[in-house]
């Protein structure tokens, strides 16, 4: 059921709506990181004293401009760090094109599903954001305590999160969100390994980025199956 809605999915990659929800992602996704490492810089510059006077050393006037860099580096860091969770959380918020484009395409005789307001799933993606990025800056102690199984860690920890947020985006489509999250509970364990074949690929530079459509579009699948099962 898993590999046979995934495999679907990547036989559709070539849609030109799944082009535009990546392009549209990405582009939103690299403006919020440079709007947020300038923001960054520019308060550390602000809060940063002109000079400082050192004991035995003098005034130093260029402390501002090492910390100003060096806070640059370290969002830098940090934003490729991020690169793919926020893409994958503001790429959610135009996926109901992806789930659209699946069913037309495989699931023609449907009715029409009930649209999620923007402001609802701006609300979700911001939700979404806050906790794929919170559980993966946690998890870093984790990576540190427990090395050796840490890719494991990071396959398994995304894979729930990436599931959970992938099938209540498909199922919402079709039953609403209480009947979503009891179809979720009944089929956690299918929802989770789904979820983690979509982590394995996010070690991968680039093809992360098409992690969000693809996803989407699984899991669009496996929720027909599921409720057709």
């Amino acid at each position: 059921m898993i590999l046979s809605s995934f495999f679907a999915a990547l036989g559709q990659i070539g849609d030109h709506r799944f082009r535009r929800v990546l392009l549209l992602g990405l582009a939103l996704t690299i403006a919020l990181l440079i709007a947020a490492t300038s923001g960054f810089v520019w308060l550390i510059g602000t809060l940063t004293a002109d000079s400082v006077t050192v004991p035995w050393i003098g005034e130093i006037t260029w402390l501002g401009h090492i910390l100003s860099w060096g806070s640059f580096f370290l969002f830098f860091v940090l934003s490729v760090f991020l690169m793919m969770p926020v893409a994958s959380a503001i790429t959610s918020m135009f996926l109901d094109e992806v789930a659209a484009a699946v069913e037309d395409r495989h699931y023609p005789n449907l009715p029409a599903p009930t649209k999620v307001p923007f402001g609802d799933a701006v609300i979700d993606t911001v939700n979404f954001l806050g906790v794929l990025i919170a559980a993966n800056l946690l998890a870093l102690i984790l990576y540190v305590i427990f090395a050796p199984v840490a890719v494991f860690i990071f396959w398994g920890l995304n894979g729930f999160l990436l599931g959970r947020e992938y099938f209540m985006l498909a199922a919402m489509r079709r039953v609403g969100r209480a009947n979503a999250k009891a179809l979720r509970r009944t089929h956690i364990g299918t929802i989770w390994l789904a979820g983690t074949l979509m982590a394995i690929p996010l070690s991968i530079p680039l093809v992360n980025l098409l992690i969000p459509i693809i996803g989407a579009a699984t899991f669009t699948h496996l929720y027909h199956k599921i409720t057709k099962a």
